[in-house]
């Protein structure tokens, strides 16, 4: 199998503050990894390291072949979810992600509108962003990062505000993106979300990281 992502000796400083501490995983093609941890254990910080959101203090990660930071700025094909997706609350969830979409051209209208759909939203729908519920906002920024049809996807507790049959259904997309040959990356509180999807689980404490 190969490794789409391999991430070496990583560190991350804040000031005098040690946050994460010579991470040293691999993540392979095909595959959903869960990386679990209290509040505060370092998982957010992660996975901005991953993305190029942040800049390593010491170590590297290295996504398809390319580091990041060194060969690339941020780290290409891959669709995120970090912390509550931020939308125009005056537009609709369609015009959202078509406006996202023109910053890299590389999607059209019916791309747009099988994600929407995929993550159980109806892309005529006039109604604002802004009128969403929390599970529909986290439908939307599912929708989002599958949209590019991304090799990868890195998701922060992406069943959040959920009902049991967005997790349901969230969960069939997963199992389904996998079985395309995706790599997926998620955190979650949920220790069912975790034994139902993941093929490997890491657990993270104080910054460093753990096989679970």
């Amino acid at each position: 199998m190969q490794d789409v992502i391999r991430i070496e000796n990583l560190s991350k400083k804040f000031g005098d503050v040690m946050v994460l501490e010579n991470i040293n995983l691999n993540f392979e093609r095909g595959k959903i990894y869960g990386i679990i941890g209290r509040n505060g254990s370092g998982k957010t910080v992660l996975f901005k390291l991953m993305i190029g959101y942040l800049k390593p203090t010491g170590g590297r990660v290295v996504v398809c072949g390319k580091e990041i930071g060194k060969d690339k700025d941020f780290a290409d094909n891959i669709g995120i979810i970090i912390e509550n997706p931020g939308f125009l609350n005056g537009y609709t969830g369609y015009k959202n992600l078509e406006y996202l979409a023109s910053i890299r051209h590389v999607i059209g209208r019916e791309e747009i509108r099988e994600s929407m759909k995929k993550a159980g939203l109806d892309p005529d729908s006039s109604k604002k962003v802004g009128k969403y519920s929390l599970g529909m906002k986290q439908r939307l920024g599912i929708a989002q990062a599958i949209m590019e049809n991304p090799e990868i996807l890195i998701l922060d507790e992406p069943m959040n505000g959920l009902d049991h049959q967005g997790v349901a259904d969230v969960r069939e997309i997963l199992m389904r993106l996998r079985d395309e040959g995706k790599t997926i990356i998620l955190a979650s509180h949920n220790k069912e979300d975790i034994e139902i999807l993941c093929d490997a689980v890491y657990e993270m404490d104080r910054g460093r990281l753990e096989g679970a």
